[in-house]
C-alpha cells in the first residue's frame, strides 16, 4: 500500500511539474502570453465556473452552463498559440472578435472545441465539429489526441481569412466572408463576421477542460 501512494505522489508530482514547465516555455519572438499561469488577471467574464490551478485554467462548471471568460483586450488580426486538454464529451469554444454581451457564435466567431469522438456527437452538423467556425466554415476531422491528452492548436486570423492547425495538422483555412457570402452553413444571421477586431475568450458549455501556454502575436 506504501509503495502505490508513493508511486500516485510521483505521478502527480510529475504531472504538475509537466504542466509548470509547459507554462514556462520560452516565448517565441514577438508573442505575449495571455495567461500568466497563475491567476486570471487580464481576464473579464466568468470567474467562478473558470480558475486558475498549477499553471492552466480550468473550466469547472459543477453543473452549471459555464459562462463565458474573455480578455480584457481586444485583438484584430493575430496568431494564437494553445494547448488544451478535453475530458469525454467535452464542448467549448474559442471565441474571436467578439464583444462582452451576446452569443460569440453569432455576434463574433466562435471556432469549436470538441470532443469530436463522442458518442452523443456522432451526428452533429459538419460545422458543429471541433475547429470548425461556428455554422459558417467546417473543420477536418481525425486530427485530435485522445481524451486526456494534451492538443496543441494555432489560430491565424488575418481578417476575413482564418487558419486553423491542430496538432501539427491544418484542419481549416478559409475565407468567413467569401464562405458566407451566399447564406450561412446554419441558415443563420451571424453579424459577427464583419467584425474585424474583439475580444478572444473560452465559451463554455457546461464541460471541464482545460487549458494552457495561451500566448498571442498581433499582426
Amino acid at each position: 500500500m506504501k509503495n502505490l501512494k508513493h508511486l500516485f505522489f510521483i505521478a502527480l508530482f510529475a504531472s504538475v511539474a509537466a504542466t509548470s514547465n509547459a507554462q514556462n516555455k520560452s516565448l517565441e519572438p514577438g508573442f505575449t502570453r495571455l495567461f500568466n499561469g497563475e491567476n486570471l488577471e487580464g481576464w473579464v467574464g466568468n470567474k467562478e465556473s473558470y480558475r486558475a490551478e498549477n499553471g492552466m485554467i480550468i473550466i469547472d462548471p459543477q453543473g452549471g452552463g459555464g459562462g463565458n471568460l474573455y480578455t480584457e483586450k481586444e485583438y484584430g488580426n493575430f496568431i494564437l498559440h494553445f494547448e488544451f486538454q478535453l475530458t469525454p464529451g467535452a464542448n467549448n469554444g474559442l471565441g474571436i472578435h467578439a464583444p462582452l454581451e451576446g452569443d460569440a457564435a453569432y455576434v463574433g466567431k466562435e471556432l469549436q472545441i470538441l470532443d469530436n469522438r463522442a458518442k452523443k456527437y456522432a451526428e452533429l452538423e459538419t460545422y458543429q465539429y471541433h475547429g470548425s467556425v461556428y455554422g459558417v466554415i467546417p473543420a477536418r476531422r481525425g486530427f485530435l489526441k485522445p481524451v486526456g491528452e494534451w492538443n496543441q492548436q494555432t489560430v491565424i486570423v488575418n481578417h476575413p481569412k482564418i487558419k486553423v492547425i491542430l496538432n501539427g495538422t491544418t484542419i481549416l483555412d478559409g475565407d468567413y466572408l467569401e464562405a458566407s457570402k451566399d447564406g450561412t452553413l446554419d441558415h443563420k444571421e451571424h453579424l459577427g463576421l464583419q467584425r474585424s477586431s474583439g475580444h478572444i475568450g473560452f465559451l463554455g458549455h457546461g464541460d471541464v477542460v482545460h487549458f494552457r501556454n495561451i500566448r498571442i502575436k498581433e499582426l
